[in-house]
């Protein structure tokens, strides 16, 4: 699996599960190259440029006997259900580790005190309830934290205690229904935050009235019914904002004042029938920028007066408009169908 990016698609679907497999068959190419064995675990493992790889795949149980010198390391679609608390003893250049596919239910509290490198976890797809208190003691290093597909019905704050060199945190498809507002609290280096598909109504208060600066983040597939003024305040440096796949109702006035680095908005296939007057002002032309788009479609808009001032926003900007002929108005019933940017032109 090759490093993780923290780049993901505009959708909900997020990176192609791909690159363990380009992994592996780009070590199975190498077969006869030089560097290239097999361990008695039936792993394969790559010496190369003082970088040791090691993937396994189906392994059936976690590799004994590692090499010292292990950097990147892959146990995926193994149907672990456990690990050993010393299994990473011996391998303390580990930089990056990919567990995702298997079927964990728990972890060693000191799983990864033994590679204080580590710059990369992949957990996705397992069956992890909880994290135990004090596993990212000695993870000061961990720049990439993937938790998505998980069963994290409930989260603690207490759990990312140690991660003040986190970028990217991906939270995504756990079922959670609440966030503790200290979340983040010690997460001064986040960049990327991913909560979408799991089962939030609303995000508390504080949650990003922290340290932390966001550049992406992504709420999409959630029950969000509002978006607050304040919510988004202190996220002056964001780029990309997914909010499609909600309930939103009402966006209040101001909520995206302070975005004026915002490169991609998505408010698709929520339940919005009208915007305050100005709530799209900073964002697009002339006074920002929206460089990757935005996409208002599945909404059901009512094309009345009280539109007047998006149909504007909307004529400036129309280049930029993804779904435009998916994006009309369910009311009032002489325009009913009509796409809004024949509405806004009419």
């Amino acid at each position: 699996m090759a490093s993780w990016s923290g780049e993901r698609s505009q959708s909900a679907g997020g990176p192609e599960p791909q690159a363990s497999l380009l992994l592996s068959l780009l070590l199975l190419a190498a077969a006869a190259a030089p560097g290239l064995a097999q361990s008695p675990d039936g792993c394969l493992v790559l010496q190369s440029n003082q970088r040791t790889s090691v993937s396994c795949h189906s392994a059936g149980r976690f590799p004994s006997d590692l090499p010292a010198g292990t950097t990147f390391l892959s146990v995926e679609f193994s149907n672990l259900t456990r690990l050993p608390a010393a299994g990473l003893h011996g391998v303390p250049r580990l930089q990056e580790l990919h567990l995702s596919s298997n079927r964990l239910q728990e972890l060693p509290a000191t799983l990864l005190w033994p590679v204080p490198q580590l710059r990369v976890l992949d957990l996705t797809r397992n069956a992890l309830t909880k994290l135990p208190p004090g596993l990212f003691q000695q993870a000061a290093l961990l720049r990439v934290l993937v938790l998505k597909e998980n069963q994290l019905g409930a989260l603690e704050g207490s759990w990312l205690q140690g991660l003040g060199a986190l970028w990217l945190l991906d939270l995504s498809g756990n079922g959670l229904s609440t966030l503790p507002p200290e979340l983040l609290a010690n997460l001064s280096s986040l960049r990327v935050l991913d909560l979408a598909g799991n089962r939030l109504k609303t995000l508390p208060p504080g949650l990003l009235r922290t340290q932390v600066h966001l550049e992406r983040l992504h709420l999409e597939g959630n029950r969000l019914q509002e978006l607050p003024r304040d919510l988004l305040a202190s996220q002056g440096q964001l780029v990309y904002l997914f909010l499609n796949d909600n309930r939103l109702a009402s966006v209040a006035a101001g909520a995206f004042q302070s975005l004026r680095h915002l490169s991609m908005l998505d408010l698709s296939n929520n339940r919005l029938a009208s915007v305050p007057p100005g709530l799209l002002e900073p964002l697009g032309w002339p006074s920002g920028y929206l460089r990757d788009g935005f996409d208002l479609s599945g909404n059901p808009w009512v094309c009345d007066h009280d539109l007047e001032d998006l149909f504007r926003w909307l004529l400036d900007n129309r280049d930029k408009m993804f779904s435009a002929n998916d994006t009309r108005c369910a009311g009032p019933e002489a325009r009913q169908g009509e796409t809004l940017l024949a509405a806004a032109g009419a």
